[in-house]
């Protein structure tokens, strides 16, 4: 049985949470998280950006797009980290698609996660699972806009990719990590709102819309 639309969504939100961490935390050696990539339906998979700690565009990243699983058995972000790791450490072989592809200037690599010979999580990884538990236990009440995923696009420019209670559509906010970070995201929930403020951005299928609020 394949994910419905929202529990694909639901799947992507969950692992951009929990993943967030590798953008200052190396997957491997010299492998950050410079994106994650939410693929809309009707594919149920989610697309993760690595690159080193000084990446900051897609054109210097490559884009891994992974299955979220079945219904009964779906992906979990630990698991991600385990085919992540698989992929970037070489120490498994795995097969590339004989018709290359791209997505954002970025090569698009197709992941298949039954080929790999998946790594067992390190203590940290348990240590860090256990500590979250803690620190922030699952909710049912998602924040809203809620986030389902983000790129780098260049220096201090970082794009989210939010939706919220109303709609499963996803809404690019471009904004400035370096900016008035606080203000932004505090006033996002209504931001998205105003139409007039969303333009289509023909290179990016990650999005229905995007709005710029780098000079907000």
């Amino acid at each position: 049985m394949t994910f419905t639309n929202e529990e694909a969504a639901d799947q992507q939100a969950s692992i951009t949470r929990l993943l967030i961490h590798h953008v200052h935390a190396p997957l491997v050696d010299g492998h950050y998280l410079r994106g994650i990539l939410p693929v809309p339906p009707p594919a149920a998979t989610v697309r993760v950006a690595v690159g080193d700690l000084a990446t900051h565009t897609p054109q210097e990243s490559i884009a891994y797009e992974i299955p979220l699983g079945e219904i009964d058995d779906p992906l979990t972000a630990y698991e991600v980290t385990g085919i992540l790791r698989a992929v970037l450490s070489g120490t498994s072989a795995f097969s590339l698609s004989s018709s290359p592809s791209s997505t954002m200037g970025m090569p698009l690599i197709h992941v298949d996660p039954k080929m790999l010979q998946i790594p067992a999580p390190t203590q940290d990884d348990e240590a860090l699972r256990i500590l979250r538990s803690l620190a922030q236990p699952f909710t049912e009440d998602e924040p809203l806009p809620r986030l389902r995923g983000f790129i780098f696009l260049e220096e201090n420019r970082l794009r989210l990719y939010v939706d919220s209670d109303e709609s499963l559509d996803v809404i690019a906010v471009d904004v400035r990590p370096l900016g008035a970070v606080t203000a932004v995201v505090a006033a996002l929930p209504s931001l998205i709102t105003e139409q007039e403020r969303a333009k289509v951005d023909a290179a990016d299928p990650h999005c229905s819309a995007v709005i710029d609020l780098t000079d907000w």
